[in-house]
């Protein structure tokens, strides 16, 4: 084979879909490449020596060949597998959510090494972490950050005015969307997208978007504190996206199950 036509790049699986009779469209997050949909021949069939190599969420060195319409996996070697997200319902569930966002942030054949550093811990916390809710939380604000959305937590968003969360107040602090986090008393009565945000949700927010997850992972949640804080940020990221991300309904639908 032209060796000008191969290319090797370290990889995360983030979706497979069947195609044909026994291949499969791969949807990859590389460091150097981005995002890539790349195909898998023959990897259906019960020989494939390459299926356990490209299960999904798992990080893997792959060897490549440039195609017409996809490129193609010639060689694949598996790094981590992640087992437990496909075992844990739950942890599987989550590690959807955040291929899902990933998949829809990440660019097309250019640089992503710090997204795909910020999936490769994403991942290995959710197979390890006590409350793999949390994971996905502290995933959401720092990929928000990476992105250039980072929610404005600490001052209004229009203003500039310091929103004190500790100043003895009961009252929620409102957050919008549209402008891009928490708002003063007058600034929020000038927005039509106010979520109202209890004193403790915004503690939380705080928390998680400044501390590393070491830090946050031994906080004890109550469920009506975490479903508070999972709504606003899912408000802010479905705006951003313009649409809801697919696998929240499953995550809700899951969590109901569950309790």
């Amino acid at each position: 084979m032209n060796r000008t036509r191969t290319y090797a790049t370290e990889a995360i699986v983030m979706r497979r879909d069947d195609y044909g009779e026994a291949d499969r469209l791969v949807t990859l997050l590389t460091p150097a490449r981005g995002k890539l949909r790349v195909l898998a021949k023959g990897v259906r069939k019960l020989t494939s020596r390459k299926a356990g190599h490209i299960e999904l969420f798992t990080r893997t060195q792959l060897l490549l060949a440039r195609g017409r319409t996809f490129d193609l996996i010639t060689q694949a070697e598996l790094i981590e597998s992640h087992r437990p997200l496909r075992e844990d319902v739950q942890r599987g569930a989550l590690a959807h959510y955040l291929c899902e966002l990933t998949d829809r942030f990440a660019p097309e054949g250019s640089d992503a090494a710090a997204l795909y550093e910020l999936l490769i811990e994403g991942l290995g916390r959710l197979c390890r972490a006590r409350d793999p809710r949390l994971v996905a939380r502290h995933f959401e604000l720092r990929l928000l950050t990476l992105e250039g959305y980072r929610p404005e937590l600490f001052r209004c968003a229009r203003s500039g005015a310091t929103l004190d969360a500790d100043d003895g107040r009961e009252e929620p602090v409102a957050f919008s969307p549209s402008e891009g986090g928490v708002l003063c008393a007058a600034a929020a009565l000038q927005v039509h997208d106010v979520f109202r945000l209890s004193r403790s949700g915004l503690v939380l927010l705080r928390a998680l978007q400044t501390q590393p997850f070491e830090t946050v992972q031994a906080l004890d949640l109550s469920r009506e504190l975490h479903e508070h804080i999972e709504r606003a940020l899912q408000i802010y990221i479905s705006y951003i996206l313009e649409s809801r991300p697919r696998t929240t309904a499953f995550l809700r639908q899951l969590e109901r199950e569950m309790r």
